[in-house]
């Protein structure tokens, strides 16, 4: 099993809500626990102003499935607590699941009611996991989403995800994944670098220089330490005679400096002037402060090198949730025979029936609809895409789809599907779905 080099993975089998362990005890004492079932994750809608949706959180739910498991302290916790009684608490010891897990790959593109993951196995396997598909789904997609944004918004610009102090330890090594996933170049997160091999990158705070007598002691500082080659923040007291300085030490090899306060346009403009008046044409310039996608927009016509991103990125730049649901679609009756259900709640109605998914591409390789159907996918006339993948077998995972590798083929994905999308994501404003979706029935 290909998983994150040099992390010890949790058990993840307490990160989930009360009644998925009550709804498993009713179904062991009504003899329906173990009929087998299909579960699907989709999403109803997509947030308000998205044309697009992107997969990502698979590789790090595929491990936690892996440690779904209950050893003795987590046993010992519901006995004590009595959440559940001896017969569940039984079964709950010798947990595995052992079914199959489809779904879109992380980078991927989704659209409202996509079948972005299909669990295949018993009830009672599945049902437990719901909580968890969830919370790892809900948040990383609605980052990844946000980040694709971003990267649209940059074009050929880098961005750099830098907004651990914002969020909750946990979820900001996430987010940093996600944002690569999604065409970040880099992270500011170690532990995100240490568990998927994500390229970190930082250098000094204000209050790097802020502890020094002088600005000139600060920077002089920092290049003795990295070199002339390294990023100096110029905005701590004077921008024009921190520039001036900055030059002055390190010379024509300055490697950047970073804006991170006011009229980012205006003043990445007249520092670009500046620096080339003073000889440093190849200093890059690198923004922060609070940007989102329509501030980087903005800066499209500004001398901006790169984008340093932090609060609206881990917070999915308004839309903090994928608003991802799990529903069962599918299960077997006395006899063995699949049966499709559905909820018929208003509103809140879904599609019954396990689910295949197309990507149809024009000659070009533009998609034009996503096709969503229920039976077996009709005869390929070479313009689909096949979007659902297997991740795991009969309880085993399948390789290249966790860990460093994980991430790496998560980004190629994302690359690819963005080119097929129409030009038309590239819009900021409100809008209806990229590509509209298509059902099919048997």
């Amino acid at each position: 099993m290909s998983t994150s080099a040099g992390w010890d993975h949790p058990r993840t089998s307490l990160h989930t809500d009360h009644y998925e362990l009550t709804m498993l005890q009713a179904a062991l004492q009504s003899g329906a626990a173990h009929r087998k079932s299909v579960f699907e994750a989709f999403a109803r809608r997509l947030p308000d102003g998205r044309r697009y949706g992107i997969v990502a959180g698979t590789g790090r739910l595929l491990e936690g499935i892996a440690n779904f498991r209950f050893g003795q302290p987590e046993l010992d916790y519901l006995r004590r607590t009595g959440v559940v009684n001896d017969e569940t608490l039984e079964y709950l010891a010798g947990y595995s699941f052992s079914g199959d897990v489809w779904g879109y790959p992380e980078g991927e593109a989704y659209f409202p009611n996509s079948p972005v993951l299909i669990v295949e196995s018993t009830f009672a396997e599945a049902c437990i996991l719901e909580t968890y598909v969830l919370s790892v789904l809900n948040h990383d997609s609605a980052i990844a989403s946000a980040a694709s944004r971003m990267i649209t918004a940059a074009g050929n610009r880098p961005c750099i995800e830098m907004g651990s102090r914002r969020t909750h330890e946990e979820s900001a090594t996430a987010a940093a994944r996600a944002a690569v996933i999604a065409g970040f170049d880099s992270t500011s997160n170690l532990e995100a670098g240490r568990r998927y091999g994500l390229k970190t990158v930082g250098t000094a705070a204000h209050s790097f220089t802020l502890l020094h007598d002088t600005e000139r002691e600060a920077f002089s500082a920092q290049i003795a330490a990295f070199g002339p080659e390294t990023t100096l923040l110029v905005d701590t007291y004077d921008v024009e005679a921190a520039v001036r300085t900055a030059v002055d030490l390190a010379g024509s090899r300055l490697g950047a400096v970073r804006l991170d306060s006011g009229d980012l346009v205006a003043q990445a403009q007249w520092v670009r002037l500046f620096l080339d008046e003073l000889g440093n044409d190849r200093t890059r310039i690198v923004v922060t402060s609070d940007l989102d996608e329509y501030a980087i927009a903005a800066l499209q016509s500004a001398p901006v090198d790169s984008y340093g991103v932090g609060t609206s990125l881990v917070t999915g730049s308004g839309a903090p949730t994928a608003s991802m649901v799990y529903k069962l679609v599918s299960r077997t009756d006395d006899a063995g025979v699949f049966t499709p259900v559905a909820k018929a709640a208003k509103n809140k109605t879904s599609k019954g029936g396990r689910k295949y998914a197309l990507r149809r591409l024009n000659e070009r390789g533009t998609a034009t609809h996503e096709i969503v159907g229920i039976g077996r996918p009709s005869e390929d006339d070479g313009n689909d895409r096949q979007l659902l993948q297997q991740f795991i077998k009969n309880g085993e995972l399948l390789p290249g789809w966790t860990g460093a590798e994980g991430v790496q083929r998560a980004r190629r994905r994302h690359a690819d599907t963005m080119r097929e999308l129409p030009a038309v994501v590239n819009r900021l404003q409100r809008g209806e779905a990229a590509i509209p979706t298509i059902y099919e029935e048997d």
